[in-house]
């Protein structure tokens, strides 16, 4: 057997720590032109357009995902906190210090707020009226009229198919931004217009779900998470109800 000089298994052993250290801190590259895309699924590999297609048929196909993130819409801002399903959602949202719950099961759209919400909705709350009316509502499941304007306003949030479609579409022409980590999931990232268009980042392991998006002009960032995971919507007690019977005073 040949002796292996032991300046060479010095060297050796230093290339490998050092190939373990950039393993270890990043999660995405290895040394000697190692593929990155090693056991993944693969759309590492194609061009952006064709992950954008992938990501957003994969979006679509699966019956639930769980949304949270913030939004900027209309010039306001909206911290979502959502888990969505094809015939309806739950969650919380939050828009200029108040928070809401939301839950629609089929075309009925409930709101949960408390007392403070709805006089500052209303805006009338430091009379005896509308203090009473707002106390009415505290901590209840209002149901909102589809005619009313808060049903359109709101029940999008609750709509998977509606959210994710003008969600997961970046503008400006595609590219791919290397290979990244969210979660601990390894990702391939595209962008629109270098960036300034949204960038999302697609998982490489199993389906490639979106799982982190930055919208065009810093209108929110978002995460998605426990794709096709069930989860179940219940329709509240009749005690836990109001039907406010007439426009909601939702601004």
């Amino acid at each position: 057997m040949t002796a292996i000089p032991q300046g060479r298994t010095r060297r050796t052993g230093l290339l490998g720590a050092m190939c373990a250290l950039v393993v270890t801190g990043t999660g995405l590259t290895g040394c000697g032109g190692d593929d990155p895309d090693a056991g993944t699924n693969g759309v590492g590999k194609l061009p952006a357009a064709q992950i954008q297609t992938k990501t957003k048929a994969a979006a679509e196909s699966a019956d639930t995902v769980r949304l949270s993130g913030n939004v900027v819409t209309s010039g306001r801002t909206y911290k979502l906190d959502m888990r969505l399903k094809s015939d309806g959602g739950s969650g919380s949202v939050t828009s200029e210090g108040a928070t809401f719950g939301l839950l629609r099961i089929g075309e009925q759209l409930y709101l949960k707020a408390d007392a403070g919400f709805w006089g500052q909705q209303d805006g009338k709350g430091d009379s005896g009226t509308d203090t009473a009316a707002a106390d009415k509502l505290d901590d209840k499941f209002v149901k909102v009229p589809q005619g009313d304007p808060s049903y359109k306003k709101f029940s999008g949030f609750t709509d998977k198919d509606v959210l994710l479609a003008g969600l997961l579409t970046l503008h400006g022409e595609l590219s791919t931004d290397g290979h990244h980590e969210q979660s601990g999931t390894r990702t391939i990232r595209i962008t629109g217009g270098d960036g300034a268009g949204g960038k999302l980042d697609v998982s490489l392991e199993g389906e490639p779900y979106p799982l982190r998006l930055e919208r065009a002009g810093g209108a929110g960032t978002l995460t998605f998470s426990g794709w096709g995971k069930p989860f179940s919507l219940k329709e509240p007690e009749k005690d836990e109800t109001v039907d406010y019977g007439k426009q909601l005073p939702t601004s």
